[in-house]
């Protein structure tokens, strides 16, 4: 059964919007929770929030020290009789604070994220995401007991990503609004490390270099697809995601790299490969090459290892013996070509049916292949209630995602207590 309905209008409800995806996504669907009588509020902390949120009205600043947070919290939880919170990703300490308040009071918390099954798809789900999702608990026997009356057909996996030009340019746009205005919000300080200036200024360099980045990655992805030789995959991720550095044993991507190099060395046959690729969006600021020609030498495998900037994801896949990541979401696409993946972070997906518990230097010997019927009960379960169609940054996927995220979030129940419970014949049309 798929739900696409909500149970209940949106008079009485007053929603508080927090951080959202760089765009004008959450200004969008702010509009459609208030044409079904909710209200709605959004907290801005700096001037890239301001930027893509035009009603003054419903549009408050927060410019106090970031100590003051959990106090003006609690007072705006109060004033704007505050039923609902939402946020995209829940672990920056702004939300973090509010997920905990919500809790405490009560409210319901509304999480968006980036889809566990990208791109064309984006997460809703409630209280948290990722590490902290429901679906950490919950076992695939779980699934199929739910996925019982269902019986939907199980779309393919996309063979490239989504809307990459138009993430960029919001991303772009939103840091230049928080750089130029930022005198505005003085006392806002990002969820990571380098400041707004320091990563205008990777990415205007990445932006630079981007020709001649091209070239490099075509070359390279030519000795991989043509060489003949038999490779494994290994996925990075940004180091400064949320979801890396919240739910990974690591402490930065040269320790993960370190530990996946010195198992490739001790397990893998000795005409094998590993092929690393970067993150799509990766701004430069771990020299990469640098760091993973260090560790290729200081294990032995100087020639066997070949560095991707970024490209296309499926191709390389396609070809691979197997895959290994931290907790990318891109490891899900790997699964669903029935290769054998090794995942060290919590991860959605990181279920024993079909994620590999053997040390990493036996994985690269003889890596154990998933449960291919397991991991498309999995996927059809995800299909079924937290991922929805469309995304976050261009006009069409906006569209497509608006016609249904409202009615999610009106309903009184989490996509995961829908789905085969007692509450299905609740759910209707809004």
């Amino acid at each position: 059964m798929s739900l696409h309905g909500a149970t209940s209008a949106g008079e009485g409800r007053s929603f508080l919007f927090l951080q959202g995806p760089h765009g004008p996504f959450f200004h969008q669907l702010a509009g459609r929770l208030r044409e079904t009588g909710a209200a709605t509020w959004r907290v801005g902390f700096n001037a890239g929030d301001a930027a893509f949120w035009p009603d003054r009205q419903s549009y408050i600043p927060f410019t106090a020290p970031q100590e003051d947070w959990p106090a003006t919290l609690a007072v705006l939880l109060d004033e704007k009789n505050i039923t609902d919170i939402v946020l995209y990703g829940d672990t920056r300490p702004i939300h973090a604070e509010a997920v905990a308040r919500a809790r405490d009071r009560g409210l319901v918390v509304h999480v968006f994220e980036e889809g566990y099954l990208r791109p064309y798809w984006v997460t809703y789900e409630r209280d948290g995401s990722n590490g902290n999702s429901a679906l950490m608990g919950m076992s695939v026997a779980e699934m199929r007991r739910r996925l019982e009356d269902a019986g939907q057909p199980i779309p393919e996996a996309p063979a490239r990503w989504g809307d990459m030009r138009q993430h960029v340019f919001y991303g772009a746009a939103y840091h230049w609004f928080v750089m130029v205005q930022g005198w505005r919000y003085r006392n806002f300080r990002p969820h990571r490390e380098i400041t707004v200036f320091q990563e205008f200024r990777l990415h205007f360099r990445k932006a630079v270099l981007m020709p001649f980045h091209w070239v490099e990655r075509m070359a390279a992805t030519a000795v991989i697809r043509h060489g003949g030789f038999p490779y494994h995959l290994v996925l990075l991720q940004l180091e400064h995601d949320a979801n890396f550095r919240a739910h990974s044993p690591f402490s930065g991507t040269p320790e993960f790299l370190d530990t996946v190099m010195r198992g490739f060395a001790r397990g893998a046959p000795a005409h094998h490969r590993l092929v690393i690729k970067a993150h799509p969006l990766e701004d430069g600021r771990v020299n990469l090459q640098r760091v993973i020609g260090r560790l290729a030498a200081r294990h032995g495998i100087t020639g066997r290892v070949h560095f991707l900037r970024g490209g296309k994801l499926a191709a390389l896949l396609d070809g691979a013996r197997s895959a290994v990541t931290v907790n990318s979401t891109a490891a899900q696409q790997a699964l669903w070509r029935g290769l054998p993946l090794k995942a060290f972070g919590a991860a959605v997906y990181s279920k024993p049916e079909f994620v590999s518990d053997q040390p990493i230097d036996e994985f690269f010997a003889n890596p154990r292949p998933p449960d291919a019927e397991a991991y498309r009960s999995y996927r059809l379960f995800l299909l079924e209630t937290s991922q929805l169609p469309g995304g976050f940054y261009s006009a069409r996927g906006r569209r497509q995602l608006l016609r249904e995220a409202p009615a999610r979030m009106l309903s009184p129940h989490s996509p995961y207590e829908v789905l085969g419970g007692t509450t299905e014949a609740a759910v209707q049309q809004l």
